[in-house]
């Protein structure tokens, strides 16, 4: 892509081009700009570049000979300043060459199943103070057939695209005056959320959780303390109050580590489990934000659990039986991989072994597979990520379990251990869902807007063919209400087809029409958009049946 590049635009210069999940790209300068328009032209001479069948070559010179030789590339001598390597390696194919750590197939003949996406603009090493550069983002597949489906998957979820359904469902939106990445929840959205909060309530106070609330801004001393000051303090928002600086928390601990400290605790009392809906706040930088899927507020699923250090093999293991039943009800697949510690870290090496050990100890003890994300783990302690697969084969990072001896260790947390004595806890940091917003998001384009039941906006929409039929659609509006369900009555001066296709469009999962043959045998006639049927139900059964979606929620 590069080579076609340049011979279709001589002055472009080149800076990096490495290969990504689900393809690669190329960031470079170029005098004239290039749209999405462009891009069959520069397929067209890929193609032409393809058939010459060109070997691709390598060698290396030296850091210094490499400096000397591009010289007069401002963008190959930016990349030079981030390789550490006395040695660079540089590709060649045709009179196209450039940096590159390789390796590359040995000639251009095998690149033929490729597709360019897009283009999009990008910061010089993703710094917003420097130049936009132009990028083009594409893919390579082995054969036609790989390439086909792939992108019959891209088209599926440009349709599912949450933030497509977003708007269409009228579930949330982002207003610029408001600012970027706050989103706003209209009342489906809400609606939807606040049942998905409330089931959840239901199955934490089952599993032993207590409800709890820190407060959204705290003193930035506790923040030294933390750690999260030097460690994550780029990512947070400060600000002056009575001349002393607060941070607003991105993260949920530290309040629950204040609750904790509230009183003196016995090793009777453990484990201790707090959870919290805990807004948070981020400084993500501009051109990373993405829908619900990157936001500077959001809300964590959040629960913090104060144990001893025997308990805690247990504790994870009934975190991720939670996670089981989570994942089970909303139809997804899921990996686990451990993550160990970063290069941006507190603790000692001695410790982070322990920690990371007992993790894997846990897992392998009870017969779960996991992988090994190195260099992954939060500041504070190693963790176990959930990554979960979507419809289209997605994967998409969400819960997280961390394991926190440091944390304790710098707020001096402690309990009343058997011998009377004074010990220091465990403490497991734990996110299932990660946050509503995301969570939301890659739910909604799982199901392509058609959600579960038990937590759909609006779970039936009734039908009354005429005005003499409104009466009875009240009553029964009435009645789900009762039983926290959300229905609206479809009764505009429309037709019957016009208004079923408009609850149809809105992903309604349940539809009932009445007429005169339903108020008479005191029934309803039920269109489930889930089993794709028609039946008529006595008020029993359908009242029945609404219980069985509700109880899908596993968890």
């Amino acid at each position: 892509m590069a080579q076609a590049i340049k011979q279709l635009y001589p002055d472009a210069k080149f800076f990096v081009g490495p290969v990504i999940e689900d393809g690669f790209y190329y960031d470079f300068r170029v005098k004239e700009p290039i749209s999405d328009a462009d891009l069959k032209t520069i397929e067209k001479k890929m193609k032409e570049l393809i058939k010459k069948k060109y070997p691709i070559e390598h060698y290396s010179i030296t850091k210094d000979e490499a400096i000397k030789k591009f010289q007069d590339d401002d963008l190959k001598l930016e990349v030079l300043k981030n390789i550490p390597d006395q040695q660079v390696t540089i590709y060649k194919q045709g009179d196209f060459e450039d940096l590159c750590r390789g390796p590359h197939v040995e000639n251009t003949k095998f690149l033929s199943h490729f597709k360019l996406m897009r283009v999009a603009g990008a910061y010089l090493g993703g710094d917003e103070t420097k130049e936009m550069l132009t990028r083009i983002y594409g893919t390579a597949f082995k054969d036609k057939e790989s390439l086909k489906e792939y992108l019959t998957m891209i088209e599926e979820a440009k349709k599912r695209d949450h933030r497509k359904l977003g708007n269409e469902l009228k579930l949330f939106t982002f207003d610029e005056e408001v600012g970027a990445g706050l989103p706003i929840w209209l009342p489906n959205g809400a609606r939807l959320r606040s049942k998905l909060e409330e089931l959840l309530f239901k199955a934490h106070r089952k599993r032993g959780y207590q409800p709890v609330r820190g407060p959204e801004i705290l003193k930035s001393d506790v923040w030294k303390t933390s750690g999260h000051y030097d460690n994550y303090g780029e990512n947070m928002y400060f600000t002056q109050i009575d001349e002393s600086e607060y941070g607003i928390k991105p993260m949920n601990c530290l309040g629950h580590i204040k609750v904790y400290q509230d009183e003196i605790r016995s090793y009777r009392d453990l484990p201790l489990k707090f959870f919290e809906y805990g807004v948070v706040h981020r400084h993500e930088k501009s051109g990373v934000l993405h829908g619900l899927f990157r936001v500077r507020e959001f809300t964590q699923d959040d629960a913090h659990i104060f144990c001893t250090p025997d308990q805690v093999k247990e504790n994870i293991i009934e975190v991720l039986g939670f996670v089981r039943d989570i994942m089970n009800s909303f139809g997804f697949s899921y990996e686990l991989e451990i993550s160990t510690k970063p290069k941006k870290a507190i603790g000692d090496d001695e410790i982070w072994d322990k920690v990371t050990q007992g993790l894997k100890d846990a897992l392998d003890e009870n017969g779960i597979r996991y992988g090994i994300d190195e260099g992954g783990g939060a500041f504070y302690g190693p963790k176990i990520d959930i990554k979960i697969t979507d419809a289209l084969k997605r994967k998409w990072q969400c819960g997280t379990i961390q394991i926190d001896f440091n944390l304790p260790e710098r707020f001096l947390l402690e309990y009343i251990n058997e011998e009377n004595g004074r010990s220091r806890p465990v403490m497991i940091h734990r996110a299932i869902l990660g946050s509503f917003e995301r969570f939301i998001g890659i739910l909604t384009e799982h199901v392509g807007g058609e959600f579960p039941f038990f937590i759909a906006p609006t779970q039936v929409v009734i039908i009354p063919i005429a005005d003499t039929h409104i009466e009875y659609a009240k009553e029964l509006s009435n009645s789900l209400m009762d039983i926290e369900i959300d229905s609206k009555i479809f009764s505009k001066n429309e037709s019957l087809n016009k208004r079923i296709r408009t609850a149809e469009k809105q992903k309604v999962p349940m539809i009932v029409v009445i007429g005169d043959n339903e108020i008479e045998q005191n029934m309803v006639a039920l269109r489930d958009r889930v089993d794709r049927k028609q039946y008529n139900l006595t008020k029993e059964e359908f009242f029945s049946k609404i219980k069985e979606k509700m109880d899908e929620a596993y968890f």
